[in-house]
This record gives structure tokens, sequence and C-alpha cells, in this order.
């Protein structure tokens, strides 16, 4: 007797990969991501912008000296959700409120981007030290840079620094 296994009609598709908690490993996450995203057919674009920005966090205010940050990618049906955990889970990011706008200073907006770009993020306490920070965008959504839905999404979590 033959038995067939059951197939998903949606497939569930992951990557999962620890880089070191420099800008080199926040550009090798970005790239990392890129061809994963090539190689599944999806499209890159806004997930690469957010998987930059997500990186650049966690090595610039996540960073532990000789503690790694880890990437995770996972489909599950039309949904792309990006994990970016590191070893700082007692800085918590929040987005800063429009009074405390950050001015022509060159950081202070990834937050706003990511936020701009997805459907909608938060932050995960993980078992101590870690917290993840995510971010989940609708494929079968995913607005194209010049088009009317671009930005301003919404997003899940607003949480003030501890």
């Amino acid at each position: 007797m033959i038995r067939e296994t059951p197939q998903l009609h949606s497939p569930v598709r992951n990557f999962d990969v620890r880089l070191s908690a420099t800008p080199r490993g926040a550009r090798l996450a970005r790239l990392l991501a890129t061809e994963q995203l090539r190689a599944w057919g999806l499209p890159m674009d806004p997930a690469a912008h957010i998987v930059a920005e997500l990186a650049a966090n966690a090595v610039t205010h996540g960073r532990v000296p000789g503690r790694d940050f880890q990437l995770l990618l996972y489909v599950v049906g039309d949904v792309l959700r990006i994990e970016v955990t590191d070893t700082r889970g007692d800085r918590t990011p929040y987005v800063r409120p429009a009074s405390q706008d950050p001015g022509d200073g060159e950081s202070g907006r990834g937050l706003l981007l990511v936020d701009a770009l997805c459907d909608r993020w938060g932050v995960t306490e993980g078992r101590r030290p870690r917290k993840t920070v995510w971010a989940e965008i609708r494929m079968s959504q995913a607005p194209e840079p010049g088009s009317p839905n671009f930005g301003g999404r919404g997003g899940l979590s607003q949480v003030p620094p501890g």
C-alpha cells in the first residue's frame, strides 16, 4: 500500500544566518537576503531596505562585543517575515515621536522607514539577553517605489525607551 504524503498548498520557506555584529555583517545581511529573495522569486523591495535598517540597528544599538546577530527570513502563504535578533534585550527600539524629529542628523529615521515599508512590525523578547525586531510584508500587496501605496502603511509597535 502506497501512502501519499500530504502536500502544503503554500510552501513554507525559510533562511537563517548568524553574522558578526559589525558594519560588514550588516551589509552582508542585506546582500544575503537579496539573493535569497531572488532565489525564491520574490520582489527584493521593500524587503531589502527593511533588512538593511534592522541589521544596521542590530550592529549599532544591539551590539555586544563577541556576539553575533541573527537574520531570519521566512515566508508563510503570502507573508514574508523578517526577523533580526541581537543580544541587547535591555535596549528596546522605538519610533521617535514627531516632536523629537532628529532634524538633519544622519540617524534616527531607520524605524520610521521600516514602519513605512512594512505591513506591521514589532519587538519580541527572547531568551535573556536577546530581543528580536521583526517586520512583515504581505507579498501580494508589496508596493513599488513611486506607486500611490508606497510608504505610510502603518506599524505596530511604538515602545518608548526604558
